[in-house]
């Protein structure tokens, strides 16, 4: 009964909206033929908001504490027990929600929260294990985090912890987007490792002397990166034993001038990376994202539009619309160098890694390209980084499916304390230069 209600809401939802989104003066009325024809779509808060589980935004348990600079990195605000679901369906597995506090991109104090997951198979023989979880978030509003998706049974990758709590490992969940879900800056590892004292710091979770280990894919292939080239820095009293992680944008520059303009089939789908990364990066950055500045008034109402948005409609709302049409004339990135300088000190390379990895990509990915990655690659090799690198089967999601449990047997043997294995770099270019994504 209450299934067929949701469906039912979430259906008046989707049919409303589309009602309204032909008569919104917010919303360009029509596109080039040549470009995705969708009118506005509802957004994912707005079904979200048909549940009874509230959004971050109008939960209590997520705001910050008065005196949130007293806090120091990775101590506890709140915490609270939640219910795990997965398409609505109770999964039973232990829940324990921390709210904690981290540092922004600018080394303001913020808080975030973790889910960390603890099944009931028993752990002998030391600590139980834990594996921090990056989900690729890739998201505008907080209903899109895990600590909320986890709730409601609509965390995407949820799949992916089978593997893992099945042996028995503990998993962390981080929201590391933070509540304002700005992504691909580097407060996302300290998001990440913050969460890790986070764990520690409970010792109810009995996971204080755990040995941790990092994975991720796309955007959270990113936040895991990111937070093992801070390990040194930010975080030197935790020890991480390995990060495993692929498909992950490392060069920003080359990225965006990837995505920015039209390409062939499938390649088109890219577009849409600029577009939620304008909207994103924007409120970390508001003055150098002026997107009066740099779009025209159409395009403003895109990134407008992709304020509160999750990664399923912000993909299907800005694919095949490539942002270079939309700038003012005599406008693009390259008119603009606060953006160009932002991208850049967010790129990967910042600090090499001083933990283990095993770092994959697809030979042809047509959201991230090799040409953004692999010199990244040589400038770990060759600083000495304790790296194993290969490319993989073409096509995004596909290089994740064939590369999924590769990284789950190497997670799980460093976590069991084996070694990780010998360097090594496998990457080959099968494909023409001029290829779309080589």
């Amino acid at each position: 009964m209450h299934t067929a209600t949701t469906l039912a809401a979430v259906a008046a939802v989707f049919i409303g909206s589309a009602g309204i989104a032909a008569a919104n003066p917010g919303f360009p009325p029509s596109f080039p033929l040549d470009q995705n024809q969708l009118p506005q779509l509802p957004t994912e808060p707005q079904i979200y908001d048909l549940l009874p589980i509230p959004v971050p935004d109008q939960d209590p348990w997520y705001d910050d504490p008065a005196n949130i600079e007293t806090y120091a990195p990775g101590q506890i605000v709140r915490s609270r027990e939640v219910q795990t679901r997965l398409l609505g369906i109770p999964f039973p597995v232990y829940t324990r929600q921390l709210l904690y506090r981290s540092t922004d991109v600018h080394g303001g104090p913020i808080v975030t929260a973790t889910s960390v997951l603890v099944p009931g198979i028993p752990w002998v023989g030391g600590p139980r294990p834990v594996v921090s979880y990056q989900e690729a978030i890739d998201a505008t509003d907080s209903s899109c985090n895990p600590s909320h998706t986890l709730q409601v049974g609509t965390m995407k990758e949820s799949a992916l912890l089978a593997g893992w709590l099945a042996q028995g490992f503990a998993i962390n969940m981080p929201d590391f987007d933070g509540k304002f879900n700005t992504f691909n800056t580097f407060d996302e590892g300290n998001m990440v490792l913050d969460s890790l004292r986070a764990v520690k710091n409970d010792a109810s979770l009995g996971l204080t002397e755990s040995r941790f280990a990092l994975y991720g894919y796309s955007g959270g292939g990113s936040a895991s990166i990111r937070a093992a080239e801070l390990r040194r820095s930010y975080a030197p009293d935790l020890e991480l034993v390995g990060t495993a992680f692929g498909g992950t944008p490392a060069d920003l520059t080359e990225i965006a001038d990837y995505a920015l303009y039209p390409r062939p089939g499938v390649t088109g789908v890219s577009s849409f990376l600029m577009w939620l990364g304008l909207a994103a990066l924007s409120r970390e950055y508001p003055e150098e994202f002026d997107t009066t500045e740099l779009l025209t008034t159409e395009g403003q109402q895109i990134v407008q539009d992709l304020q509160s948005r999750c990664v399923y409609t912000a993909a299907v709302t800005g694919m095949y619309r490539p942002m270079s049409e939309y700038f003012q004339p005599g406008k693009s990135l390259e008119t603009q160098p606060g953006i160009m300088k932002v991208l850049a000190d967010n790129s990967l390379g910042r600090a090499i890694p001083d933990s283990p990895l095993l770092w994959w990509h697809g030979m042809w990915d047509e959201l991230v390209p090799p040409s953004g990655v692999l010199p990244t690659v040589q400038k770990y090799w060759d600083a000495g980084a304790d790296l194993r690198f290969y490319t993989t089967a073409p096509e995004h999601i596909t290089a994740l499916s064939v590369s999924y449990a590769p990284a789950l047997a190497w997670i799980s043997a460093v976590l069991r304390g084996l070694p990780p294995g010998p360097r090594f770099k496998a990457d080959f270019a099968p494909l023409p230069a001029e290829f779309p994504g080589g």
